[in-house]
């Protein structure tokens, strides 16, 4: 498949549309989620600062990213992205850096002084595309259920 820069384009998700849009894409990486309760956690996160930005190569999305910025003591004003997906048949095609592109540069605007994610111990290969992308594994993070 030949990807032609004139036709991607990268917009946030402001509609239901663009929603329904971006989440088959989205759930490639949420796969517990259906439409409903992803337009119902979309709708709660939203309270809290959170985007969704949506890579479009003419009328297909390929790839999505949810972000919030938030503000941390270790340091400061940060963009965090929740999640992160390209679509699998469109890998290694561009798509992921064009994306991660507009992130880095969206932070800069915003005065973000990191642009900080986690990403499952298991996902290998994702490691290897954030660490092409100057990224730096800076941490542990841990977690527990409480239920």
């Amino acid at each position: 498949m030949a990807r032609h820069e004139n036709t991607v384009t990268i917009r946030k998700a402001n509609s239901i549309g663009a929603l329904k849009a971006a989440f088959p894409v989205m759930r490639e990486l949420r796969q517990h989620l259906d439409l409903d309760s992803f337009l119902a956690a979309v709708a709660i996160q939203r309270k809290e600062g959170y985007e969704i930005a949506v890579l479009w190569d003419g009328d297909q999305v390929k790839a999505v990213a949810g972000y919030r910025l938030m503000t941390f003591l270790v340091c400061g004003p940060t963009m965090y992205v929740d999640d992160f997906v390209t679509t699998a048949e469109s890998r290694d095609k561009g798509y992921g850096k064009l994306l991660f592109a507009w992130l880095y540069r969206e932070a800069k605007r915003l005065k973000c002084e990191a642009l900080h994610l986690d990403s499952g111990v298991h996902r290998h290969a994702a490691h290897a595309f954030y660490l092409g992308q100057r990224m730096a594994i800076t941490s542990h993070h841990f977690s527990i259920d409480i239920s």
